[in-house]
């Protein structure tokens, strides 16, 4: 017996009237699908913004309003320049999907999205973007189903391009409209707001993406190859390096160690006790140069450091590296992570991704202790003095449970997803704790090969490229802009190790060493102290930022 879609009176039902209602496909203008896209940013894809700028909405209904208004225009604006013709369902319904991930990210680790966000989400490789792809981001696409809908069921208005031209600049004029008259009645106050809350901009989605990729975009054009500019062509050895044994320095870049937790530092688990049985020199008062990568690690090995930061120069030009190499001091980078960042263009790179090692690789990562098979084979290859530079995997997040072998898994309970927020803080602490041990194990262990390679007068020096945040104020990895960074992102750990016959061959007095530990050291310093611990002299040598310049005897 059949079931009739009408019910006893002849109406339609239920199920009738929901087909008839989603056959309807309304006849809008490309100006009206713009306003109600950026209507529904402003309403339901900015949620961090209102609770950054607005705590307390339903009290200052003025402030509210106008900062409705403002990011309502602000959206319309971008749209009208970037959404034309044909392409406008497409170009709105990647803005969607990038809002709603932008979003999740935002509420899920407490990250701010300007260019340096950018560039690092644009130079990740797939083996970082599977860490964060996790389960949790499907929720945030499936949020953004509704409207995309509504963009591919609507049907556009076809116009002319006279007339498509006249009613895209009146569009713009009425969101310029829009703005004013949400600016002018809390003129004193957000004047005041932006002034002093700056970074809250960068929380306002998508147009922190669109504005932040149009920054990075227009420095570094997609598709164009560039020289970088040579420094320190005046670069040299002197004299006594070829009056003496050649010497080796190990150049270890830790990623994502923060100075918090590292045990030397005094804090309360001995996250360190492999490094502290070497009596290594720990520097517990070091800063970093960025609170990312991408930013910390070109600065790092730059002339300009963070006192005279220019980003531009920095990447425009070679690094810290290639004036060791053109000094003849040999320079190799090993890779267990993402990319020197053009620190190492053009120079040795030995990529250990690509390793088959079964105690050390899954497949698609490898533990750090990878840096050092071979090491010993990588040093052979070349003569005189070098520099090896390892790029430590490290505390890279928010995975952390993945950085070590289960031998390190001391700590416990742990996180062991790349959602932070079904984690409390006490087991995320704990896996972070848990890789940072295994990094005190791999540089004890490059230590103990130091320490036993004939011919070499050997030294190694370690310092990670920045810090992470681990839960503090409901923020979450790294990446914060430099001027708001909390310091858990900034304060990094930096030691140092001599062998005994580099130590007698500088001189090194012991004294001077420990009390130097004690000072105030940042990223600024490692260009200058590496180039004093090989003997190279160059105009872009500053002395008082070699660190251990005071401490070596006149020879």
């Amino acid at each position: 017996m059949s079931v009739s879609v009408l019910d006893h009176a002849g109406i339609p039902s239920r199920w009738q009237r929901l087909r008839a209602a989603l056959a309807v496909r309304p006849l809008v203008g490309t100006e009206t699908l713009i306003l109600a896209a950026c209507l529904y940013f402003s309403l339901f894809a900015n949620g961090v913004f209102w609770r950054a700028a607005s705590p307390q909405p339903w009290a200052q209904g003025t402030w509210t309003l106008s900062l409705f208004l403002l990011v309502t225009a602000v959206h319309g604006i971008w749209l009208s320049l970037l959404v034309w013709g044909r392409t406008a369902r497409v170009a709105l319904s990647l803005l969607v999907v990038v809002a709603a991930l932008a979003g999740h990210y935002m509420a899920a680790y407490g990250i701010y999205i300007d260019a340096d966000m950018v560039r690092n989400v644009l130079h990740t490789d797939w083996r970082e973007a599977t860490d964060l792809a996790g389960p949790d981001a499907l929720l945030p696409l499936l949020a953004a189903v509704p409207p995309l809908f509504v963009v591919w069921r609507v049907r556009l208005r076809p116009r002319g391009v006279a007339r498509a031209v006249l009613a895209r600049i009146i569009f713009l004029l009425g969101m310029v409209l829009v703005g004013l008259v949400g600016v002018l009645p809390s003129l004193q106050p957000l004047t005041a707001f932006l002034r002093n809350q700056r970074e809250v901009r960068y929380l306002v989605t998508p147009a922190n993406v669109l504005v932040s990729l149009t920054k990075v975009v227009s420095e570094d054009p997609p598709g164009r190859t560039h020289t970088q500019l040579p420094i320190g062509e005046d670069a040299v050895q002197s004299p006594a390096a070829t009056m003496r044994r050649p010497r080796l320095l190990v150049l270890v870049v830790g990623e994502t160690a923060r100075a918090a937790n590292w045990g030397l530092n005094g804090y309360a688990r001995q996250t360190t006790p492999e490094l502290a049985a070497r009596g290594v020199l720990n520097f517990p008062h070091v800063t970093a140069c960025g609170s990312s990568t991408e930013v910390s690690l070109p600065c790092m090995f730059s002339p300009w450091g963070r006192e005279n930061y220019d980003e531009k120069a920095i990447r425009s030009h070679q690094s810290l590296l290639h004036v060791l190499q053109r000094a003849g001091v040999a320079t190799v980078w090993r890779e267990n992570q993402s990319g020197c960042k053009g620190v190492c263009t053009g120079l040795p790179v030995e990529d250990l991704h690509a390793r088959k090692d079964p105690a050390l690789c899954d497949g698609t990562r490898c533990f750090d202790g990878i840096l050092l098979e071979g090491l010993e084979e990588t040093v052979a290859r070349n003569k005189g003095d070098q520099v090896i530079v390892l790029h430590m995997l490290g505390n890279h997040g928010p995975t952390y449970f993945e950085r070590y072998p289960p031998a390190f898994r001391r700590f416990t309970p742990v996180c062991e997803t790349s959602d932070l927020g079904r984690c409390s803080r006490a087991h995320i602490v704990n896996a972070y704790d848990n890789a940072l041990a295994y990094t005190d194990h791999v540089l004890a262990g490059a230590i103990d090969r130091l320490s036993t390679l004939p011919g070499y007068d050997t030294a190694l020096l370690y310092v990670s490229d920045h810090g992470e945040s681990l839960g503090e104020k409901g923020l979450y990895l790294h990446g914060m802009p430099y001027a708001i960074a909390p310091r858990e992102q900034l304060d990094v750990p930096m030691v140092a190790w001599f062998s005994p016959s580099w130590r007698q061959s500088t001189h090194l007095d012991p004294q001077c060493l420990r009390d130097r530990t004690g000072r105030q050291a940042s990223h600024d310093q490692l260009f200058h102290t590496v180039l004093g611990l090989t003997d190279v002299k160059t105009s872009l040598y500053r002395p008082d930022y070699d660190i251990f310049l005071t401490c070596r005897s006149a020879r």
